[in-house]
């Protein structure tokens, strides 16, 4: 049972880079560590929250633990925790997950 940060990596607001937090045990898990980390429960989106370069280091001191995001993503998943975008139009299972382009959260 772990809480897990990818590195920031993806763009997004304010020029800063991003980093997704989840918990390969349980949503609820992820909310009270989010809490701990000062995380806004409005960051939350699906089954992770997107959280900025500048608390990385921080989630990391109080526990999270830092995988690639490919680890992420398949730890999430064999948690059964993994809460894919829906698209409309798009009949999301008969898309193989292995499909390029398919892994970003």
């Amino acid at each position: 049972m772990s809480v897990l940060i990818d590195p920031p990596n993806w763009p997004g607001p304010r020029g800063l880079l991003w980093s997704h937090l989840v918990s390969d045990s349980s949503t609820g898990e992820l909310h009270a560590f989010a809490e701990l980390l000062g995380v806004p429960r409005r960051a939350f989106d699906r089954d992770h929250y997107d959280v900025p370069e500048t608390v990385y280091e921080r989630a990391v001191a109080l526990g999270a633990e830092a995988v690639s995001s490919r680890e992420l993503v398949v730890r999430l998943t064999a948690a059964g925790l993994r809460r894919r975008k829906v698209r409309p139009g798009i009949d999301s299972s008969r898309i193989d997950p292995g499909t390029p382009g398919m892994a970003h959260l």
